[in-house]
């Protein structure tokens, strides 16, 4: 502090020498760090998103009009409120809207309960909690909604109960908005589970322990220290849940019914018969602008609170256990949704030992055999399954996704959430935006993007790798900015004051705080299985009319679309889900693929 000791003291003299150069060469690092995400932010994100989206303002002539994109969006079928006044049914935007709202919402409350049960609660039932709360993750939403229609479609075990001990006819009450809802409530709660768990390990025990030590009541506690403490993880879990909301395809096709919403539309709009492209891109503007609006609402309740709970000073205190009045309604709900989703997982899977659901139960392993069989060739073991090549693939490219995700996505949020830049705001939101795009949409721009030198992509396994890694960025993204969020920047500068550079207190101090976090965000279990998924939206074989990937003969597991009906191919579904995980069924009514 006495700057005159810089004058008559050498030794001090070239300590504070030693920090200016280190604080230097820790902004150059930085510095160096967010120019290369920002390069690759706008190459594999900004710049494909805008080729697609720019459609939305071409006419039918190609020539650049605002108006266009007014008359492709501004009509009835878009935001209609017909059904706030006895209508059907409202528009696709407001029903888009109404159900990323309700699905944020029942995520992330479902997702906080379970990892609250998972850390706070009894330990002979954390590691069944676990892995249950994570079993959606691990299968696409197209498993879950093959479940729930075997629970609750027309042939149905619920309607079939229904009408045999009531007489009441089997009718496609479960298809609608209900059906999607619970669908995506199923497919999307473990990754609020997987965000709510590292933050809620991330809380300091010292800060309850005072409380306690003040005399308040472990309710109090509860409600005043440990809740407030959350804040971050819950409002990432909302904007997550939001944005898989938007941009779920898969759900919605299965049990919407008629019930539309903009990532169909979108869908069906480029791969359907009509191909417009830019009502395509127009639709997919009213969903970015959907994504900022949630994006800036966030950011203005989150603020610039200080949630941390981590510090340099030692914290060996004993997590708090959960309040009784708490740990009873949380018994109450946990326990019994997690046995709901064994029911559903243990429906969808019998389908794959039964001749035909609904109509005969026998017994069955022909549709195992069809899809895993093994040969015994002239040259050897022979794959002769349908299904072999397309899970090779896909676990190869899921393989090599996996890492470059987990990396980037912690790179990019210690950058949003330790240094102070210019248009951080905007970088932030670049790297949230290919989450609010529906998988087709993001498919389809990079195929325009990079289908020209120099960047000739398209045919080739690299353009599906990083399709699933920039698809899948923002998970890892939020929570690892809601981990860091909870570590005192204390801590970084205590090891800069030591002699480490950037890269250092990176490695040797924050990652070892962040295991909790990596583990259950951004590590590679979300892109490894989630983008397998992804796939599918990506590489339909529709696409193949417009020549653009007639040079890939890739077959990914998500990617193997077939033609189904729901009365009598139920079983070959199920053994797919069933023998692969990450195996996606296609039912397409509109045109043979």
């Amino acid at each position: 502090s006495d700057l005159s000791a810089e004058v008559y003291d050498p030794q001090c003299r070239t300590y504070v020498k030693q920090i200016v150069l280190e604080t230097e060469v820790v902004g150059y690092i930085g510095g160096c760090h967010n120019d290369g995400c920002a390069v690759l932010l706008v190459t594999f994100i900004a710049f494909p998103l805008s080729k697609a989206l720019y459609g939305a303002f071409l006419n039918e002539d190609g020539q650049w009009s605002l108006a266009a994109m007014f008359d492709r969006v501004g009509n009835e079928r878009v935001w209609g409120l017909s059904c706030v006044v006895g209508g059907v049914r409202c528009g696709v935007a407001w029903n888009t809207l109404a159900l990323a709202l309700l699905t944020a919402t029942g995520t992330t409350i479902l997702g906080t309960m379970m990892a609250l049960m998972a850390e706070r609660g009894q330990v002979r039932f954390q590691a069944p909690l676990k892995v249950l709360a994570l079993l959606p993750i691990i299968t696409p939403p197209f498993v879950v909604g093959l479940g729930l229609i075997l629970l609750f479609g027309r042939a149905g075990v619920v309607n079939q109960f229904l009408e045999y001990a009531f007489g009441i006819t089997p009718s496609r009450w479960f298809y609608g908005w209900l059906g999607v809802w619970v669908a995506q409530t199923f497919a999307f709660t473990p990754i609020a589970f997987m965000i709510m768990r590292g933050v809620v390990q991330g809380v300091a025990p010292s800060l309850e322990e005072a409380a306690q030590t003040l005399r308040a009541s472990p309710h109090r506690t509860f409600m005043t220290v440990t809740l407030p403490l959350l804040k971050p993880g819950l409002a990432n879990a909302f904007l997550v849940g939001f944005i898989e909301s938007m941009a779920d395809f898969g759900n919605p096709i299965v049990v919407g019914g008629q019930f539309s919403v903009l990532s169909t539309e979108i869908f069906f709009a480029i791969v359907g018969a009509q191909y417009d492209q830019g009502r395509a891109a127009s639709l997919a503007w009213i969903l970015t602008l959907f994504a900022l609006g949630v994006f800036a609402l966030q950011r203005g309740l989150l603020g610039r609170q200080n949630y941390t709970t981590v510090s340099g000073k030692g914290d060996a205190g004993i997590p708090m256990a959960l309040p009784d009045s708490v740990r009873r309604v949380l018994n109450a709900v946990v326990y019994p949704w997690l046995a709901f989703t064994v029911v559903v997982y243990l429906f969808a899977f019998a389908g794959g030992f039964v001749q035909t659901w609904g109509r005969d139960y026998t017994l069955t392993f022909n549709h195992f055999k069809t899809a895993f069989a093994l040969e015994w060739g002239q040259f050897g073991l022979v794959w002769a399954g349908t299904a072999w090549n397309s899970l090779f693939t896909t676990v190869k490219l899921a393989g090599l996704s996996a890492p470059v995700t987990a990396a980037t996505g912690l790179l990019i949020a210690w950058l949003l959430a330790r240094t102070e830049f210019h248009g951080r705001g905007l970088f932030e939101f670049v790297a949230l935006l290919a989450f609010a795009i529906p998988g087709t949409v993001l498919g389809v721009s990079y195929i325009l993007a990079f289908n020209v030198p120099p960047f000739e992509l398209t045919g080739t396994g690299l353009i599906i790798v990083l399709c699933f890694v920039f698809r899948n960025l923002p998970v890892g993204v939020r929570g690892g900015i809601a981990a860091l969020s909870q570590l005192d920047k204390s801590l970084d500068e205590a090891s800069t004051t030591l002699g480490a550079n950037g890269a250092t207190t990176f490695r040797r101090v924050l990652m070892p705080l962040l295991k909790p976090a990596i583990r259950a965000v951004v590590g590679p279990k979300i892109a490894l299985v989630d983008s397998a998924e992804s796939c599918a939206r990506f590489v339909k074989e529709r696409l193949e009319h417009l020549n653009l990937l007639a040079k890939s003969r890739r077959r990914a597991g998500t990617i193997q679309p077939f033609v189904t009906d729901e009365a009598d191919r139920f079983g070959e579904l199920a053994e797919r889900f069933l023998g692969m995980p990450c195996e996606t069924a296609w039912k397409v009514d509109l045109a043979p693929v």
